[in-house]
């Protein structure tokens, strides 16, 4: 992943103390004007750079500057939705002051706080549980849960790009662009050559746009969870395609307790659980969909 783009748009100072190769080890960077600028790391330790000055508002509009190519404008869509992605899959979030039209977020302005994301692809996770997600030759309905940043959307990605390459239809409803954003409708991640990418639409009328115009042999979606998510899940079922989707949780219990239904009809066939523990992509074990262990800890 080329983060020469993420260093071009740091304003100048911070240009000066992080050469490029030091981005490869930063999960995110997060500029608040009048802080310090705070580092993650891929260990989800949180650092302060170098030097530890404070943001000032000139340096913040700087990287705003070159984020928009100058041209705000051009920009105002991205602010609506409160982020941009960058060419590479990188996203970065702003927060503000919301000018409401309507009841809706038409722009925001006096931005204050930039979050940068560096995006990454892990391509062999996905080789390394595809065979826990198969029945035979048949792929399982398979949820993969973790709390944010542990690598569900990572791992739920590289299992999309296997699929793919060995021949499956994919669609895939990538509501905020996290899976395989686009950019001038090219996915910036590998997704396979078999992947059709819908972004930006909600889950529920996303399935089942695919279902009607896409032909897919499996649908994959990030974070499930809202009420009318379940009816579409029921009509991807009814199709015959098959569904791999995450979830935010800890556990088992969780999942439970925030999809009753889809737990209750033994929907999804697997449940693989991914927490932070030893790093992100820390495998804490795969359920069947009676709850019974698979496979245990590994770290992928």
């Amino acid at each position: 992943m080329n983060m020469e783009l993420v260093w071009r748009i740091l304003p100048r100072r911070m240009r000066e103390k992080i050469c490029v190769e030091e981005l490869e080890q930063i999960q995110e960077i997060r500029l608040r004007c009048g802080q310090p600028v705070l580092l993650k790391d891929g260990m989800r330790q949180i650092r302060q750079m170098e030097g530890g000055e404070r943001l000032s508002a000139a340096e913040l509009r700087e990287t705003i500057s070159l984020l928009s190519a100058y041209s705000l404008y051009a920009f105002e869509e991205e602010l609506r939705q409160g982020y941009l992605t960058m060419e590479g899959g990188h996203r970065v979030g702003f927060c503000g002051k919301a000018v409401m039209e309507n009841g809706e977020i038409r722009t925001l302005k006096q931005i204050n706080a930039l979050n940068i994301r560096i995006a990454r692809e892990q391509k062999g996770w996905g080789d390394m549980f595809l065979p826990d997600l198969m029945e035979g030759s048949r792929l399982c309905h398979t949820m993969i849960v973790s709390p944010p940043g542990c690598g569900k959307t990572t791992l739920l990605r590289d299992i999309v790009r296997c699929l793919s390459e060995k021949m499956y239809a994919v669609g895939v409803v990538d509501e905020r662009g996290e899976i395989a954003p686009l950019r001038d409708g090219i996915p910036q991640m590998d997704v396979g050559p078999c992947t059709d990418v819908l972004e930006g639409c909600p889950k529920a009328k996303g399935m089942v746009l695919l279902l009607r115009s896409m032909s897919p042999d499996v649908i994959a979606v990030d974070e499930l969870g809202r009420a009318e998510d379940i009816g579409a899940v029921h009509e991807v079922l009814h199709c015959g395609v098959r569904l791999i989707a995450t979830a935010h949780g800890h556990d088992f219990v969780d999942i439970e307790n925030r999809m009753k239904e889809l737990v209750a009809e033994r929907i999804f066939e697997r449940y693989l659980f991914l927490s932070d523990r030893n790093g992100t992509g820390t495998l804490e074990k795969i359920l069947d969909k009676d709850g019974n262990m698979i496979r245990g800890e590994r770290i992928v």
